[in-house]
């Protein structure tokens, strides 16, 4: 069996950005429930030198889209940081998904050994698709999810791994 480099992006990220939108559910009802001030969370990190959760959302968010876009060859439309609130950030998710969605699979595919190049600060870095995605985009994007999710788990917010996995696309039950 072979796999396209649309299968083995698109639906890792689109499973990883619903279980973002689902740890927003969860911080919000820990917030109501406990009676905290949601900023206490939205702006929580793990270590000073790291981004708040709400970043970790927003850079989540702009690494799935990115990469759904720079395969594909399209123009990715930047998105303001100015989320202040859990629906806020939803509403991110959400327009996250629906790009990602919107993305032809066979341009993705297509894009396998095409250099794909970006800007990291005031550099320029360039690598073939299958690459870039494999081994700085899904990396990258993991690593802004597991973040927000350990900034949650961290505050209190009662979460477990099926949390963080979100839901699994075509797993069966038995």
């Amino acid at each position: 069996m072979s796999l396209s480099l649309s299968q083995a992006t698109t639906p890792i990220l689109l499973q990883m950005l619903g279980s973002l939108s689902g740890l927003c559910d969860k911080a919000s009802a820990h917030c109501a429930e406990k009676k905290i001030d949601p900023a206490a969370l939205l702006t929580a990190r793990l270590y000073p030198n790291m981004f708040a959760f709400q970043k970790q959302v927003q850079v989540a968010t702009d690494w799935a889209r990115n990469t759904a876009g720079r395969l594909a060859g399209v123009e990715v439309p930047k998105l303001p940081d100015d989320e202040k609130s859990f629906e806020d950030l939803k509403a991110r998710v959400a327009t996250a998904i629906a790009f990602v969605q919107g993305i032809d699979s066979a341009a993705i595919d297509a894009a396998a050994d095409k250099e794909i190049s970006w800007m990291a600060g005031p550099n320029k870095r360039a690598m073939q698709g299958a690459d870039f995605a494999l081994h700085q985009a899904l990396p990258q994007f993991f690593f802004h999810v597991t973040s927000a999710y350990a900034i949650l788990r961290h505050n209190g917010v009662e979460l477990a791994k099926r949390d963080f996995m979100g839901d699994v696309p075509r797993m069966k039950t038995l």
